[in-house]
């Protein structure tokens, strides 16, 4: 397959769009299904809907709002492919628990993921937990048992504990090089341990701000385009002018280069990008040719979550990249 065939890229972490917060008590059906359509409209072929750290209620309150708003919604088939739980079993401490509530943050609990995944109806395609965590690694068999794909990430992980989640099943590495304290011990910190476990996959953010150049590269030259899956990680306010906006609990500003951050915790709050964006940003850097891109941006993530492009909706099977989003890589 190649950029020009595919019908736009998949996206496995998108916290919201247009304004919209999928982790809000704000959220409706119909914001939801105004968020996703406009975002599908926009080079997105596919994504995962992420819901970050929550108090459980809040959890099962918009797992449902999303799952009822899919189900009502013919153009949502093959398009939503079920939930990215990021959290709520990541770390609490500063730096590592980036832009999520260290209130709501929990500790390994089968019991809790297990009314999760039944709320969501066996929906949940992927989860992110932190891999240094005690009693993560049985929560990671039972979820990775159940057909769900585990990420680790918003942790303050070493080798071993990347080495211990790969062999309980997990198979990536959430937004790598980002919800990490600034500061790391020089050679034990989940940025080299995550890129040395070749049994992950690396999910990173190529918009052009969570991720330096530099660091692109080096992704590029350790991982290569077989082992990464670019994500948005698009924020609520991704779509959204420049301003000041209420992100995630956060106050953010959304700096008219498209840099999106928090001035107060000196932390960044998701991506103001969509995922055609991120792919664009890291096509211009001349690392990938256009089918590895292909391969980051659209087949790779698919394989993640156990999916291939036939999982796509019927509708876009045959669509070029252009006719579907009305945009060129």
């Amino acid at each position: 397959m190649t950029a020009g065939q595919i019908p736009g890229f998949v996206d496995l972490q998108v916290n919201g769009f247009g304004g919209v917060d999928f982790s809000s008590g704000e959220l409706t059906e119909e914001s939801f299904t105004l968020a996703a359509l406009s975002l599908l409209r926009r080079g997105t072929a596919a994504f995962l809907p992420t819901i970050i750290t929550c108090p459980r209620a809040l959890l099962l309150r918009n797992i449902g709002i999303i799952n009822a708003a899919v189900e009502k919604n013919g153009e949502f088939a093959g398009r939503v492919l079920g939930f990215h739980l990021e959290g709520p079993f990541i770390s609490p401490e500063s730096g590592a628990v980036g832009a999520h509530p260290p209130g709501s943050v929990s500790s390994p609990d089968i019991k809790l993921f297990d009314e999760l995944y039944d709320s969501s109806k066996g929906k949940i395609a992927l989860m992110t937990v932190a891999a240094e965590v005690d009693g993560m690694a049985e929560l990671v068999r039972h979820a990775v048992s159940k057909g769900v794909a585990v990420s680790c990430g918003h942790e303050l992980a070493g080798p071993a504990d990347m080495a211990k989640m790969a062999e309980a099943g997990a198979t990536a590495l959430t937004h790598l090089g980002n919800g990490m304290p600034n500061m790391v011990h020089r050679h034990n910190n989940p940025l080299l341990a995550g890129l040395a476990e070749e049994r992950l996959k690396v999910m990173f953010i190529p918009d052009g701000h969570h991720l330096p150049r530099h660091v692109l590269k080096v992704f590029a030259r350790a991982a290569g385009a077989g082992r990464l899956v670019a994500t948005s990680d698009a924020s609520p306010a991704a779509g959204l002018p420049p301003g000041e906006y209420e992100v995630l609990g956060n106050r953010a500003v959304l700096e008219p280069n498209g840099l999106l951050h928090n001035p107060d915790k000196h932390c960044l709050v998701g991506s103001s990008a969509t995922l055609l964006e991120c792919m664009n940003v890291l096509h211009k850097l001349e690392m990938f040719t256009l089918d590895e891109l292909v391969k980051i941006g659209f087949e790779n993530p698919l394989v993640l979550i156990g999916m291939s492009a036939a999982d796509v909706a019927p509708a876009l099977r045959g669509i070029s990249f252009a006719e579907a989003s009305g945009w060129t890589l």
